[in-house]
């Protein structure tokens, strides 16, 4: 059943990259049990524009879970209190009345703040550009079952693609390494025949990119599976560090 709840909000503010930005406490009324966190955002934000004040900023796009965009530190924790759950489906009815919410951008030298809550997440695509992908002649599409697929295999490289690379692993780390995002796209490839030809080259960009963007060293504590909305497991992490070291000893290039 629903019902309505008060909160108190703490929100971190910041006018640009170069702003020293703070928390500012805003009062959330009659919040509805079966609102999305943004969605009472949204609610917050209505009022601000009445009041005439700047509203807050903050990222989103698809609402299901799919893209990637959403994500602020809910007290401490990256996507909130709720395991396997990007912020636009964490639901208020996981807060109680009179609870008061820290909310805070992605904080990782790579994740510049644009704004408020926005953080720029551009160096995850400069990784994908660096080898997240596989080389394919262009033209009919080929039959799909070509090339046989052991089914476990199938299911471990769905399963890392999962990865919807909001970050979330980033910000959680207290190093803000990017290992368990690069391993997921890395395995998702890695696991396949299609993407054995340029293996070698994959791993050794992707992880100079990485280190080249300023993210940090794995030291194994698990806070990026620990709050991974879609639940990558740090096998994964493993897997590359497999593949680079196979592709150390039998590349040139070092």
């Amino acid at each position: 059943m629903s019902e309505n709840i008060n909160l108190t909000l703490k929100i971190w503010r910041q006018k640009g990259p170069n702003d020293k930005g703070h928390l500012e406490t805003h009062e959330a009324r009659d919040i509805s049990t079966d609102m999305s966190f943004l969605e009472m955002l949204d609610v917050v934000n209505e009022q601000l524009t009445v009041e005439g004040k700047d509203p807050v900023s903050f990222d989103h796009d698809c609402r299901e879970g799919i893209c990637g965009m959403c994500g602020t530190v809910i007290n401490g924790l990256a996507h909130g209190p709720e395991r396997g759950t990007t912020l636009c489906q964490l639901h208020m009815r996981h807060f109680k009345d009179g609870d008061t919410i820290v909310i805070e951008p992605w904080r990782a030298r790579p994740f510049r703040i644009i704004k408020d809550l926005v953080v720029d997440r551009s160096s995850f695509d400069e990784i994908i550009q660096a080898g997240g992908y596989v080389s394919v002649n262009t033209g009919q599409a080929p039959e799909a079952n070509s090339i046989p697929v052991p089914p476990e295999w199938a299911e471990l490289a769905m399963d890392a693609a999962a990865c919807i690379g909001c970050g979330a692993c980033v910000a959680a780390c207290p190093n803000a390494s990017a290992m368990l995002f690069v391993g997921a796209k890395i395995s998702q490839l890695a696991l396949l025949p299609q993407g054995k030809p340029e293996a070698a080259k994959r791993a050794l960009s992707m992880l100079r990119k990485m280190d080249e963007l300023d993210f940090g060293n794995c030291s194994n504590e698990t806070e990026c599976e620990a709050v991974c909305p879609k639940e990558i497991s740090i096998t994964n992490i493993a897997r590359f560090n497999r593949e680079f070291l196979v592709a150390s000893f039998g590349s040139s290039e070092k």
